[in-house]
């Protein structure tokens, strides 16, 4: 039995987990030579959340962070999380963005390519994975680790000889929610070590309590590769901590031959980045909760999943979105629950609680996955809720991206129309996240200022705080009116539309209309979209008729009972 190698996540599912992804580069950059030193098999630093986060939240380029943290850290292997067909965005892209962003990545500094199928659909990782051995990168191929009726060890064993025959050089069992137990992690390692001669990569989360007992059971079965995080940045959603499971295996056949002591004086910088980080981080994502056996939530859609709840001021519907997801994931067809299927399990089940009424609202990206856009189901989705998401449309049968016709060039052409690449890369930031991107790239994106909540008895209000958009109804007419914090300037309420105008159903930002003012709509038709919890949402007419004002420009953050028109 050889060492046990630890790839270490502090600089991406770590933070994603239990800080919303809101780490920034500036903040890894002093400890980066350290980590480096350890001498960890890889250090997981992109990917997953990070990129959309970066130009959505950060006003960061994700590129340059690759390439910061690459120069920063050159003796240890760079490991990012590849979402198959979906790179680092929320859907299918066409092959040539595949092959471009694979290409620009291995460039900037990724050595390790874990790419992984949200429902393991081997034809959402073949072209990421043919594009990954092209630039000569080491490939690890991801199984979307789950529990449910139709999901079995036997069943995870064949998917991973697949991957072997598509050249993957290693396997990651991807535990998205720390839901695999030592017995299981014990049986599905032997059973995939008997299909496959490569090494063998176990990926979980401590949110059921489990993991560091499933890793010493995967260590007796063979394991090779162990993903951890660094002690303050561990625990609850996030991964085992590092310095315990090293301290752990010292002296055993497993023992991973770190220096402890290098571990500690890292730990010390991590304490203190937390205390940066106190505003973002959630309790509920942090504690230990044996719910999510039921639940199956993972770690980064718990932390974003409050961050949803607490945007659409809806934190007290909490228990009964994680009720009702299980059985939206029933609903679907039983996805693994990571991203993108979490964030489309998750958002269905939290538009059907905030409504009250299940599938009156969906979201486009439920709508394209119950139609196949997001390639096959592990099981039958429910007719009848095929049928209300459908309506008479059939769903796919070949492989999504058949159906997406090149995209990089017209990418390419829009923003040399608009004079912003500053290098080739943000055609491809472009591509992946173009409402995102633009501002980012036009240089709008403002930075998201961590700010501590002021005592109850403070009077004036923190740096950058925002005024509060309120609905008020004078003689019919309806009034946004913004109240402000002490001293902050807000401009007079302006008259909005008729009581009966189309009201914004949630918070969000307007990315663009369907409808101009002047048109003529039907009840129903789709007049605007909303983009709410990173999904997507069609705003209908509420009546037939003219459309005689619009009152809001896209682009702006919307609160729920905002008046997007008047349909006359």
């Amino acid at each position: 039995m050889s060492r046990v190698k630890l790839t270490d996540t502090v600089f991406r599912d770590a933070h994603q987990s239990l800080l919303a992804t809101r780490m920034r580069t500036r903040d890894m950059l002093p400890i980066a030579e350290k980590m480096d030193q350890v001498g960890f098999f890889s250090l997981e630093t992109w990917g997953g959340a990070t990129f959309d986060t970066c130009i959505r939240y950060l006003n960061e380029d994700p590129w340059e962070r690759l390439r910061a943290l690459k120069k920063a850290m050159p003796n240890t292997p760079m490991q990012m999380l590849l979402r198959g067909q979906n790179l680092v965005g929320y859907r299918h892209y066409a092959d040539d963005v595949v092959d471009k962003f694979v290409e620009k990545a291995a460039v900037n500094g990724v050595d390790i390519f874990r790419i992984f199928d949200a429902v393991n659909d081997i034809r959402n990782m073949e072209r990421s994975i043919k594009a990954a051995k092209m630039m000569e990168k080491h490939i690890q191929g991801g199984i979307s680790y789950t529990i449910s009726p139709v999901h079995s060890n036997e069943q995870f064993a064949q998917f991973a000889v697949q991957l072997a025959e598509l050249g993957c050089d290693s396997i990651c069992i991807k535990d998205m929610a720390g839901l695999i137990t030592p017995k299981n992690a014990h049986e599905l390692i032997r059973a995939v070590k008997k299909e496959v001669n490569l090494p063998i990569n176990l990926h979980t989360h401590c949110t059921s309590g489990m993991a560091q007992m499933s890793y010493f059971y995967a260590c007796q079965a063979g394991v090779d590769i162990l993903d951890t995080a660094m002690s303050p940045i561990s625990g609850g959603s996030s991964q085992p901590a590092t310095e315990s499971l090293v301290a752990s295996l010292q002296g055993t056949p497993y023992d991973t031959g770190l220096d402890l002591e290098l571990l500690t004086e890292i730990k010390r910088y991590f304490e203190k980045i937390m205390e940066i980080y106190a505003p973002v981080f959630n309790p509920i994502a942090a504690r230990l909760d044996t719910n999510v056996l039921v639940y199956q939530v993972p770690g980064g859609m718990l932390s974003n999943l409050v961050s949803q709840l607490v945007e659409q001021k809806a934190m007290d519907k909490y228990e009964e979105v994680l009720v009702e997801i299980p059985k939206v994931r029933k609903d679907l067809g039983y996805p693994p629950l990571v991203t993108p299927t979490s964030q489309i399990v998750g958002t269905q089940a939290v538009l059907n609680v905030i409504t009250g009424d299940r599938y009156k609202m969906v979201p486009k990206e439920v709508k394209d996955y119950v139609k196949g856009l997001y390639g096959k189901s592990p099981a039958m989705i429910d007719p009848k809720v095929r049928l209300k998401v459908l309506c008479d449309e059939e769903p796919i049968t070949v492989r999504p991206a058949d159906l997406l016709a090149p995209e990089y060039e017209n990418a390419k052409k829009a923003v040399d129309a608009l004079k912003l690449a500053k290098q080739d890369e943000d055609y491809l930031t472009y591509a992946l996240y173009p409402q995102v991107a633009l501002k980012f790239l036009q240089g709008a994106a403002v930075e998201e200022q961590l700010i501590k909540k002021p005592p109850a008895s403070a009077v004036s209000a923190p740096i950058n705080a925002e005024p509060m958009a309120l609905n008020v109804e004078i003689d019919g007419e309806s009034y946004l009116v913004k109240v402000a914090p002490a001293g902050m300037t807000i401009e007079e309420a302006k008259p909005k539309a008729p009581k009966d105008g189309l009201t914004v159903p949630m918070q969000g930002v307007i990315i663009r209309y369907k409808v101009e003012k002047g048109d003529r709509v039907e009840e129903g038709d789709v007049v605007a979209v909303l983009e709410a919890m990173k999904m997507e949402q069609n705003i209908l007419a509420n009546k037939s008729g003219i459309v005689r004002e619009m009152y809001i420009n896209t682009g702006t953050t919307v609160t729920p009972g905002d008046v997007l028109m008047t349909i006359e």
